[in-house]
């Protein structure tokens, strides 16, 4: 595979021309080719590779061999890529049944095991569920290899990427600092895989609005890749993609759009124009196009995205949903009321078939609905929505996540609109707080609620200056017991 990497499709042609002169009839090769379809965005051709190298190792070996557990990983992560949750999680949670009663609890395959299975649950919104698996994996191989082994700093970053997800920005540094400095220590500082922990860690940096530490740690992981892959490998669209986030999350839109074409043309290059991965590519730049109104564009390269995800992965994956989320957007922005609700619909009805009534992204789905509704006076029906939303964030979340910021102003937004003034004050109060405590007080969304605010006191007649608003914020029961900082 080496000499094609950043060339997935064209790596598997190779296998598949390669199969019509000599088939592969080996467990092992079967899922070598397998995994070649996985990577080229060839699943249907892939599961049939994987499930025949499963079939012969449960023929040839006893149930309870490590090879069995291996092809129910590689099945299993071909159908995680597919959003078949459902049908990857017996298949994990068997192969670590395996693993464990073959090699013992400790051994550190059993770690790759659990990594594997959290990492599905993580994919699922199971948060707790994932978070002792991860922990387990890292203990077992911090005995096992030592605490700056390599496979250590991968649990790290997985652990990491956990709290990231929840928000927990402060857990999440301090462990991708560690798997930063395990990794250069190892490979050196010019490694790829260092520059995967960079991005990681800019991420971070980028979801609380800390927009100079991002660009260094994107640019430097750029530069790595770039060095060490080639100006054309999918990895450096994919850092591309990283700094030219950056850029339109700033409103630096003339510095982003060439970063996302350019990423956009290397995905094309190396993986085909129908593979599932280059939608993303087309849909950030397309938000690029909508943040400038330049509508036409924005809607062209949205629906090109759909298509590629429906036919590569069905029309109920939830990157479908995500597409149609943000199609459905576009609709809103331009007042396409009716265009947009029925693609909120069906996006909400994948999400919740997909990954659970109780998901975050299901959360978010409800806002973008409950949002639509709002514009369009169906207050009734925006306050269920709201309302539901915020109980799954919270649940699924914690309470002091930055999303449950979000919901908790889209709700007083609602309650100002309708002049109820006396239910939306305490909403805004603690949504500012809530995002003041875990983004930092100049996050673009912490002064955002803060403007709404604003607007809040205006319109319920009470004193509206900058201070009256800091002021009253300060005395709520909401506020930190050292509250100091003014937004």
């Amino acid at each position: 595979m080496e000499m094609y990497a950043g060339h997935f499709t064209e790596a598997f042609g190779q296998y598949q021309l390669a199969a019509t002169i000599s088939p592969p009839t080996t467990p092992d090769l079967l899922n070598e080719v397998g995994l070649a379809g996985v990577r080229a965005g060839k699943y249907p051709e892939a599961a049939s590779y994987l499930t025949r190298a499963l079939t012969q190792r449960e023929q040839a070996l006893a149930p309870d061999h490590p090879d069995v557990a291996l092809s129910l990983n590689n099945l299993a992560f071909l159908y995680y890529v597919q959003g078949k949750y459902a049908e990857a999680e017996p298949l994990h949670q068997r192969a670590l049944s395996i693993l464990e009663k073959a090699l013992g609890p400790t051994h550190p395959v059993v770690a790759t095991s659990l990594n594997n299975l959290a990492f599905l649950y993580y994919a699922k919104g199971k948060y707790a569920d994932a978070e002792p698996l991860y922990q387990r994996a890292l203990r077992i191989d911090e005995a096992a290899l030592g605490r700056t082994h390599p496979d250590v700093a991968r649990d790290l970053n997985n652990l990491a990427e956990l709290y990231r997800a929840q928000g927990k920005y402060v857990e999440a540094e301090p462990l991708y600092q560690r798997v930063i400095a395990i990794f250069e220590t190892a490979f050196g500082p010019t490694y790829p895989v260092v520059a995967t922990s960079l991005n990681n860690l800019a991420a971070i940096f980028l979801a609380q609005g800390k927009y100079a530490e991002a660009k260094s740690l994107f640019q430097r992981a750029l530069h790595i890749y770039e060095a060490a892959l080639g100006t054309t490998h999918p990895e450096v669209a994919t850092s591309l993609n990283n700094l030219a986030e950056l850029y339109r999350a700033q409103g630096k839109y003339a510095a982003a759009e060439p970063l996302f074409q350019r990423a956009l043309r290397i995905g094309e290059a190396t993986l085909g124009p129908t593979h599932p991965f280059l939608a993303a590519s087309l849909n950030n730049l397309a938000l690029v196009y909508q943040d400038q109104e330049k509508y036409a564009e924005a809607k062209s390269l949205y629906q090109r995205a759909l298509r590629i995800t429906e036919a590569a992965l069905g029309s109920t994956h939830p990157a479908v949903a995500t597409h149609l989320n943000n199609l459905a957007s576009l609709y809103y922005s331009q007042g396409k009321y009716a265009d947009a609700e029925p693609l909120h619909q069906r996006a909400l009805s994948i999400f919740e078939k997909a990954l659970g009534p109780e998901h975050p992204n299901v959360a978010t789905s409800l806002n973008n609905l409950a949002e639509l509704y709002r514009a369009q006076g169906k207050y009734a029906e925006a306050i269920s929505l709201f309302q539901r939303a915020l109980r799954i964030t919270e649940a699924a979340l914690g309470t002091t996540h930055p999303d449950v910021a979000r919901d908790l102003n889209n709700l007083a937004e609602l309650y100002n609109t309708q002049g109820k003034y006396t239910e939306a004050e305490p909403l805004y109060q603690r949504s500012f707080w809530v995002g003041h405590s875990s983004l930092g007080p100049e996050h673009g969304s912490v002064r955002q609620t803060f403007a709404n605010y604003l607007g809040f006191l205006k319109a319920s007649g009470q004193p509206h200056t900058e201070n009256d608003a800091w002021e009253k914020l300060r005395s709520s029961m909401f506020a930190p017991t050292s509250s100091t900082h003014s937004p």
